[in-house]
């Protein structure tokens, strides 16, 4: 409750193991909208609790409570009114007992024989993940305020809406009901994605043509016929608010390669599935 209304920056602290899981979740807290480092107690000692301010929140972790490299960390916080959270598994520890606020790890016996951190170690960072998402969720922090925060890589990729990745304006193949099969043709290899799209006169999405509807009409008089007779009705479509990912997945539901983009039932653009797989959707 107290971080869910809390302006200032989260300060993560530990050393070893507890210092990689400190990093992680610090990482975490920054790419959802908390801003967060991670401070290496040894350096903290030698001036970098400078960068620590009474308007943060230095959140603690370690498994013994007793770690001596947190203690000038913990005195300093204290002197200077700085709030402290503790992530330990010893309620009566040093830390425990200093910390304003309290979040007990669970204790039980490490995987490994001679008791190097495993399990304590998967317990930790699955409570800070936890922290993480609740915080995130009750802040209200969406999919389009994560985008911001990580453009880069796959969730990045993922993450971009289609409006940003759409073929529009003449990008987009493009024939009207009653355009013939040969211009219709001609359209489909000008603009070579396999596909046109069939308006009507209002812009709006009547139809779609692909190289497939050509070859089962290929022994229908086909050169007499207009895009009316050739298309697919009611094709699907989707938004252009629609995610990335979402557009692939129904790609690959459908077995299709193209969707059109339609806002108010009208046309705006087109995207291909190589659109989405060139920047890495997945």
């Amino acid at each position: 409750e107290f971080l869910l209304s809390f302006k200032g920056r989260v300060i993560l602290t530990g050393i070893g193991k507890s210092g990689y899981i400190a990093k992680k979740i610090a990482a975490s807290f920054s790419s959802t909208g908390m801003p967060a480092f991670y401070l290496h107690p040894a350096e903290a000692s030698h001036g970098d609790l400078g960068m620590v301010t009474r308007n943060d929140l230095v959140i603690m972790l370690s498994n013994s409570g007793e770690t001596k490299e947190l203690f000038n960390i913990i005195e300093y916080c204290k002197n200077s009114s700085i709030k402290i959270a503790a992530m330990t598994m010893n309620k009566n520890s040093t830390l425990a007992k200093r910390s304003d606020f309290l979040l007990i790890v669970p204790e039980y016996p490490e995987a490994s024989v001679i008791g190097a951190p495993t399990i304590s170690s998967l317990i930790m960072l699955s409570l800070g993940d936890a922290l993480m998402t609740v915080i995130h969720e009750k802040r209200g922090f969406t999919k389009d305020d994560f985008k911001i925060y990580h453009p880069g890589g796959t969730i990045g990729a993922n993450l971009t809406k289609v409006k940003n990745l759409m073929r529009s304006g003449d990008e987009i193949p493009l024939v009207y009901e009653d355009t013939s099969f040969a211009e219709t043709i001609i359209v489909m290899n000008k603009k070579r994605l396999g596909c046109t799209l069939v308006t009507d006169k209002n812009q709006n999405l009547v139809g779609i043509i692909t190289d497939g509807d050509l070859r089962r009409h290929i022994n229908d008089q086909i050169y007499l016929k207009i895009a009316s007779s050739i298309m697919t009705k009611n094709p699907i479509h989707i938004s252009s608010e629609i995610f990335a990912k979402e557009a692939l997945n129904l790609m690959k539901a459908k077995n299709i390669t193209n969707i059109p983009i339609v806002d108010n039932n009208v046309i705006i653009g087109i995207i291909h599935i190589h659109d989405l797989l060139r920047i890495g959707v997945s």
